[in-house]
């Protein structure tokens, strides 16, 4: 078990990231984390927790929390480690091992740091110390003062620590690493002087004086219109240390032998290579940006990071004219990854030296490499590295050099110690998609067929490797037409295996990608092949595997780092429709209750979602007996969090309908069909009987009469609101009758009160009235208040059509008083009826008022159509006066 404050504030056990909860969980958590075995008091924890003034219940919600965080602690087994969240008198105190927070060993490694002798060694500790932020510190908290002020001093000390780093490399003689980890950091923090001042001394030491000199003048401007001063103390000495120098401090070049070749060992260039314009600037930019750089092309298999790479090599000979040397590491293979020393032996020979005289050790072999790399202009192209680790002692020595790395991975490592520079390769646009044909079927073939190119494009998902595959079989097959290849690849069940020709494909560069990946993440992949909508998040990917959100989080982000999936928003993730088919591809392999998780999942949080939508309303279902509690369910602050996450899981939560009824589980479907009933109000025309058709099949199916009754009068209301009046009466006639056989007298109130509604819009208002009278006895039989509230507002909407405009009234009044407090929507849809009823009665202020209320409420609540509908009120009171 551990804890971290540097990034997202996260406890972290054996099976991943423990999912905190709210914001303030997680405010509480980092508070005592900060100060852990000291008592930290009430009033400072209430402090940290608002970003404003606190509400006077601010003591009961942080003792929710807190008996909470308990929960959480214990159920990881915090005890074993000895972690023990106290109280003690008015405060509460976490007792703990201060090793298990990362904050703790950065600050004690930053401290070790300071006192070694050897700058290696200083280097060394450093580097481990800063490897363990993750982000900025205390993220995922609340934004108030003590929680702030907080990552503000633990900022400092990051920064600091970067400037010592730097230092270090200095006493080195790296002047260029020192520049490259300064840069990234003065430019984050430009009004900064110390850095900015390390920053210009370590590129003047570097031979790159008139850059350190810029930086100067760009600071001092900076100063000048930000905050109206001149360079301090510190910066003005560097730029009189910089003018005092006679000439630039860079070392001559050495001079290879005589006899020493100029390598070059590229594989040959790519044909047929187009587009990418964009990408190769950037290259260009990130090329000239520092010395010695290490630049750094990702993306997913198959788009072409190779074929970019060994072009722009190509393209860019005269700019290196000491040679190029190329690696295959093999990090994304079926034959095992090549050895360091291996590799660094054929970089030796290629440079010259003779095999006698290549050193064993493979430290020794890194030294010379970097050696007889220095002061040459040379570059090195390592491509499909896996890790990190696979390419650091591949790198070539001096500020002339240049590397350039191809990964399937995003390799943040690289990026974060040797200051590596991220040109990512994205899909090909429709254009340079049909451009790529036309290299291998001929411009006159393509320019035929413009529609049938771009759809070809889409189906490819704009690959280059699945276009290749796909011109070779058009190539092949000269009669065909690429409208005849479209029809075969719009089959998502054989597009797979269209996509792959012998050992090449789609397929394979897929299976390659996953083969490498830690299993956790392997399994999670295997497991999205059986998820039911486009996109998921943590936790419907923690129940397709079985395990926490947080370690579905932290394989999510591997699969991100391994351009496998795409964080399109934040918190959701989703593949590219051909790597979305290569996962129900090997689904086979995933768990096979898998499926089933992920359906009670959503019946977990649906349930959630509804009580935050709608409180104090009816369940729209109970659970089935033997449904499985998730490892954790996503909780909604209000209204609008559990209105978004229906959004976001509408054609997960369809696409999970039509799975349980194909497994036979249809008390789930029914159940899942319901479950968007909130927003199928608020977007009430938009398409939703064919959901509630398929629920009520499945409710007969299991002949649940209480789920007929449920489905039928909710697709009743859905059918009067699209028009379709005859439909819906033959299903609002059925509802009552089958919520009074299950023997559910709230369904049989809210079944009447429908059919009674659509009824008065229909005409039959005697008979309506009648049922509504009904509905609202039913209703206070029950002692449900939502459903008192909800017979009540429509009885009142009926009298006002009838003219009893003070039984309406009354009605509405009584309403308000049962209606829950935090009932916003249905609060502001009485706050509506009430104020029309005041305005009917003559009662013109009173009326004017409850409207003026309403709007309010209704825009507060998102509730556009209330705030509308109060507005037109209040416009039509003023006419009158």
């Amino acid at each position: 078990m551990e804890f971290r404050l540097l990034g997202s504030v996260a406890l972290v056990t054996e099976d991943g990231d423990v999912a905190l909860g709210p914001a303030k969980r997680s405010s509480l958590l980092a508070m005592l984390l900060l100060r852990p075995n000291t008592a930290v008091n009430v009033g400072r924890l209430i402090d940290a927790l608002w970003e404003e003034e606190p509400p006077t219940h601010a003591k009961t919600v942080l003792q929710g929390h807190v008996s909470r965080l308990r929960a959480l602690l214990a159920e990881h087994g915090a005890e074993t480690y000895g972690v023990e969240l106290a109280t003690q008198g008015s405060a509460y105190v976490l007792r703990m091992p201060e090793s298990l927070v990362d904050a703790h060993r950065f600050e004690e490694l930053v401290a070790l740091a300071g006192v070694q002798r050897r700058p290696a060694d200083t280097v060394r500790m450093l580097r481990e110390a800063l490897s363990y932020w993750q982000g900025p510190a205390l993220t995922g908290t609340v934004h108030s003062r003590p929680l702030e002020a907080a990552a503000g001093e633990l900022e400092e000390l990051r920064l600091a620590s970067v400037e010592a780093l730097a230092e270090a490399y200095g006493e080195l003689g790296e002047h260029a690493r020192a520049a490259a980890v300064l840069r990234t950091e003065a430019v984050a923090h430009p009004l900064r002087e110390s850095l900015a001042a390390a920053l210009m001394l370590a590129l003047g030491r570097s031979g790159r004086q008139s850059d350190a000199i810029d930086w100067y003048h760009r600071t001092r401007r900076l100063l000048a219109e930000e905050l109206g001063v001149d360079p301090g103390e510190t910066l003005s000495e560097a730029y009189t240390t910089l003018l005092r120098s006679a000439a630039p401090v860079t070392a001559p070049r050495p001079v290879a032998p005589a006899a020493a070749p100029t390598p070059e060992g590229l594989p040959r260039a790519p044909r047929g290579f187009t587009g990418r314009g964009a990408e190769l600037a950037a290259l260009d930019r990130a090329v000239r940006g520092g010395d010695g750089p290490v630049c750094l092309v990702t993306g997913p298999a198959g788009v072409g990071k190779t074929a970019f790479a060994v072009h722009w090599a190509y393209e860019r000979r005269a700019d290196f004219p000491d040679g190029r040397i190329f690696a295959d590491l093999r990090g994304f293979s079926d034959t095992p990854a090549p050895e360091t020393a291996a590799v660094l032996r054929e970089f030796l020979l290629a440079l010259g030296v003779q095999p006698q005289r290549i050193p064993e050790a493979v430290e020794a072999r890194g030294a010379l490499f970097r050696s007889l790399t220095a002061g040459r202009r040379l570059l090195v192209l390592l491509d499909n590295a896996r890790s990190s680790e696979q390419v650091r002692p591949l790198l070539p020595g001096g500020d002339h050099c240049t590397t350039l790395v191809t990964s399937r991975d995003r390799l943040g490592g690289l990026i974060a110690s040797d200051a590596a520079r991220p040109v990512p390769l994205g899909h090909l646009p429709p254009a340079d998609s049909a451009a790529l044909l036309a290299t291998v079927l001929g411009e006159t073939r393509v320019a035929a067929e413009p529609a049938a190119a771009a759809r070809l494009a889409g189906l490819c998902d704009g690959l280059p490797l699945a276009l290749r595959v796909t011109a070779a079989r058009l190539a092949e097959r000269p009669r065909w037409t690429l409208d005849e290849m479209v029809g075969e690849l719009a089959d998502e069940q054989g597009r797979l295996t269209l996509l792959d020709v012998e050992d090449r494909g789609v397929s394979a560069a897929l299976r390659l990608t996953v083969q490498q990946l830690p299993e956790s993440a392997a399994r999670l992949f295997r497991a999205t092949g059986l998820h039911t909508g486009s996109d998921l998040d943590r936790f419907a990917a923690g129940a397709l595997v079985g395990t926490s959100p947080g370690q579905a989080a932290a394989d999510l982000d591997r699969l991100t780092a391994a351009h496998l999936l795409t964080e399109s928003v934040p918190g959701r993730w989703t593949p590219h429709d051909l790597v979305r088919l290569y996962a129900r591809h090997v689904s086979a392999d995933a768990d096979p209750e898998g499926l089933r998780r992920l359906l009670d999942h959503y019946l977990y949080t649906g349930l959630a979602a509804d009580a935050a939508a709608e409180p104090g309303s009816q369940p729209c279902y109970s659970l089935p007996a033997d449904a499985r509690r998730p490892a954790a369910t996503r909780e909604f602050e209000d209204r609008t969090a559990a209105l978004d996450w229906y959004v976001a899981e509408r054609a997960a939560l369809e696409g999970a309908v039509t799975s349980a009824a194909a497994l036979g589980l249809h008390d789930r479907a029914w159940r899942l069909a319901l479950v968007q009933w909130p927003l199928m109000l608020m977007r009430i025309g938009d398409g939703w009987t064919p959901l509630l058709e398929a629920g009520l099949a499945s409710a007969e199916h299991v002949g649940d009469f209480d789920a007929q009754s449920r489905t039928r009068a909710l697709l009743g209301w859905i059918l009067h609101a699209e028009g379709r009046d005859a439909e819906a009466l033959v299903h609002l006639e059925k509802a009552p009758g089958l919520a009074a056989r299950a023997g559910d007298a709230i369904s049989e109130a809210i079944a009447y009160v429908n059919h009674a509604a659509v009824l008065d819009a229909t005409g039959e208002h005697d008979r309506a009235g009648l049922l509504m009278v009904h509905a609202v006895s039913l209703a206070d039989r029950t002692r449900h208040p939502s459903t008192q509230v909800l017979t009540l507002h429509h009885l009142a909407g009926h009298c006002m059509k009838a003219g009893d405009y003070e039984a309406a009234l009354a009605h509405t009044l009584r309403a308000g008083e049962l209606v829950a407090p935090d009932a916003v929507v249905v609060r502001a849809q009485l706050q509506i009826a009430k104020g029309e009823a005041l305005a009917a009665v003559g009662r013109l202020d009173e009326a004017a008022d409850q409207l003026e209320r309403a709007i309010a409420a209704s825009e507060a609540a998102g509730f556009a159509e209330g705030s509308a509908r109060a507005a037109a009120g209040l416009s039509r009171l003023s006419a009158d006066r």
